[in-house]
């Protein structure tokens, strides 16, 4: 169980294999240790990595009251603290943002770019992902201690998975996430919007591959991504909902593994 100091924040990650750097990034409210099914994956060919972004799993809690740190300086201070020049990276949701933010800073450093759950703003009037956003930052009561995922998968996964689904509630409530879900924290002041975004990621020039599932509240924001980023690889996965990479992994990971393969990533 290693970690590593980003910041002022203590940051906990998981790490196995050898190989290419392949770093997972997490979407709100859930942690590092749910991408493993990528980990059993992809761990015989590259080098996987995910870390607990502050706030979330067994990373430290900013502090009440404050502007969470800027996500993409976070992953900017974790790559660092790894000696990690050339990454791959591949983020969910939140974490897909983070990748976004990061790559129009750094345009062509990253090997490969796989954001799954996420996109840009979309044209008015075809964004669903508004009112899923509003839910999920309002504060839990103090006596909740297990932390459901509104819409991050279908409606019948639970009962069709139990074991899977009650891994994944397990999962991501952690201490540190239910702190900060009993006491949301100031989004970063740094952060560009989704609407300022579309205006930059034309410029990232690192290979890409969006994923969204078909259910995805994301949906219409994934495909603005695509049409905006000059060749970029656009992954529909049919029947499947926000969390595609955990609810359907094995088709998640096919796609992930085909574009590593085209793009040379793994050599």
């Amino acid at each position: 169980m290693p970690w590593t100091q980003v910041g002022s924040s203590d940051i906990h990650y998981v790490d196995a294999g050898s190989g290419p750097p392949l770093v997972f990034l997490h979407g709100f409210g859930s942690c590092a240790e749910a991408w493993h099914q990528q980990a059993a994956a992809f761990a015989s060919t590259f080098r996987v990595i995910a870390y607990d972004s502050v706030n979330h799993g067994h990373s430290s809690c900013s502090p009440r009251g404050e502007p969470e740190p800027d996500r993409a300086d976070e992953l900017e201070g974790f790559l660092a603290a790894l000696g990690i020049e050339r990454p791959i990276l591949a983020g969910n949701s939140m974490g897909a943002l983070t990748v976004l933010r990061w790559a129009v800073r750094n345009p062509e450093r990253a090997l490969a770019l796989v954001p799954s759950g996420m996109g840009v703003a979309p044209p008015a009037g075809d964004d669903a992902a508004g009112p899923v956003i509003r839910r999920l930052l309002e504060p839990v009561a103090e006596d909740v201690l297990l932390l459901h995922s509104e819409g991050g998968f279908t409606a019948g996964f639970p009962e069709r998975s139990p074991v899977a689904y009650q891994r994944y509630l397990r999962l991501r409530s952690t201490a540190t996430r239910i702190e900060a879900s009993r006491h949301p924290r100031l989004p970063a002041m740094s952060d560009p919007t989704r609407e300022e975004l579309a205006a930059r990621v034309g410029d990232i020039r690192s290979p890409m591959q969006v994923v969204v599932g078909e259910l995805d509240w994301m949906a219409a924001a994934a495909r603005h991504l695509h049409q905006l980023v000059p060749g970029s690889r656009l992954a529909v996965i049919e029947g499947a909902p926000h969390n595609a990479y955990y609810e359907t992994a094995g088709l998640y990971n096919d796609v992930v593994g085909e574009f590593l393969a085209r793009v040379g990533a793994s050599v």
